[in-house]
């Protein structure tokens, strides 16, 4: 029984060491991350929101054949396989397609994951529109004073939109203490952005970092005197005619958002940014962002990735690809979340799920896009 008694002693004070060593070094983010273990897309509950407030509703028409095509069995089981939880799919303007899953509906929020890099790209080319930011090529510590110095003071915004910045950043999403579960659920994104540093020249190589929308975010904040759901709110939300408000999530209450992810929304609403890249910066007749900054956001950027091969496949956070011969652009979120834009058939996809949909070796983008082309 003595012995007994000592473990349990032991183990209490251990924990005890544990939980004040966690509590000192600031990493009371581990709490929530053992509690939640993995990201989902159901994780704005579990966050504070900022809200992107929507505007004067504009309902997007549903074509005359509507769901009337059946998906084929084998992409079906795919679909569910992957659960996915919303599949919509709009041509030549129009709801052609649409299906949800595991009780999402039209209406229901899903958190975007990295789909909102390619949000706050478009914020970006909104913000120079408007002459609030001078360039691509601006310096980033114009904006942020802390970063003139080193490696730091040669940053500029191109860098971090084509993920060239180099910072001492670390992309993993497994490591409990890693940078990126940090940011995650951690609870200072503004003291975790302004103490990155520049490890090397940027502009040189192909480095996916989070981190960098959070810089692009502060700009915006700096630039244009609003938090980035407001901006959001005013100059995108809004004339794109969605219909429910967007959460975006945020590190704590009156926060900064996480502008790497969680920006909270449904496949309809999704659809809108599709649609406005489809016609290079209009939505519904209204000049939202400039063709200019659209095209130039969907050309490959052609620096050299961390193995030496030529990066074809990104943009100004925008991915790229080529399908069957025609050129796509998407927004992609880490669990399968896709926003697609096939110009050549006057197309948008959205699927949202839960799991990452790469069918073994062929990527998800490649086997969803073939798939809906062949069947539509």
């Amino acid at each position: 029984m003595k012995i007994v008694k000592k473990i349990l002693l032991g183990l209490l004070i251990l924990i005890a060491i544990v939980n004040l060593a966690i509590l000192v070094s600031g990493n009371s983010y581990i709490y929530k991350s053992l509690v939640y273990q993995l990201p989902g897309i159901d994780d704005y509950q579990i966050f504070d929101n900022r809200t992107v407030s929507a505007g004067t509703y504009i309902p997007i028409p549903e074509a005359d054949a509507y769901n009337k095509t059946k998906l084929s069995p084998a992409f079906r089981n795919y679909l569910v396989e992957t659960e996915t939880v919303a599949l919509l799919i709009l041509k030549n303007d129009s709801v052609c397609y649409e299906e949800y899953w595991d009780g999402y509906g039209k209406d229901a929020l899903s958190n975007s994951f990295s789909v909102a890099k390619s949000i706050v790209s478009i914020l970006i080319g909104i913000a120079i529109d408007e002459g609030k930011i001078k360039s691509v090529e601006q310096k980033v510590s114009d904006f942020i004073p802390e970063y003139a110095h080193e490696f730091n003071a040669q940053l500029t915004i191109k860098h971090l939109l084509t993920m060239s910045a180099s910072f001492n950043w670390d992309e993993s999403y497994n490591s409990l203490f890693s940078k990126t579960t940090k940011e995650y659920y951690g609870k200072n994104l503004k003291k975790m952005l302004l103490n990155l540093k520049v490890t090397e020249a940027p502009g040189k190589t192909f480095n996916y970092q989070s981190s960098n929308q959070l810089v692009l975010a502060y700009i915006i904040e700096k630039a244009t005197g609003k938090t980035l759901s407001e901006y959001a709110s005013e100059k995108l939300w809004k004339p794109l005619g969605a219909k429910n408000d967007a959460l975006w999530s945020v590190d704590k209450r009156d926060g900064m958002e996480k502008a790497y992810c969680c920006f909270n929304s449904n496949a309809r609403d999704f659809s809108r940014i599709g649609s406005l890249y489809l016609h290079n910066g209009i939505f519904n007749n209204q000049r939202i962002v400039s063709e200019e900054y659209v095209k130039k956001s969907i050309e490959p950027i052609f620096l050299k990735d961390e193995d030496g091969f030529p990066v074809d496949y990104y943009g100004y956070s925008w991915w790229l690809a080529t399908v069957d011969g025609m050129k796509i652009c998407y927004a992609r979120g880490i669990l399968g979340q896709y926003i697609i834009v096939i110009p050549e058939k006057n197309m948008v996809i959205v699927r949202l799920g839960k799991k990452k949909a790469d069918r073994g070796v062929t990527p998800a983008v490649e086997h969803i896009t073939r798939n809906v082309i062949d069947e539509l």
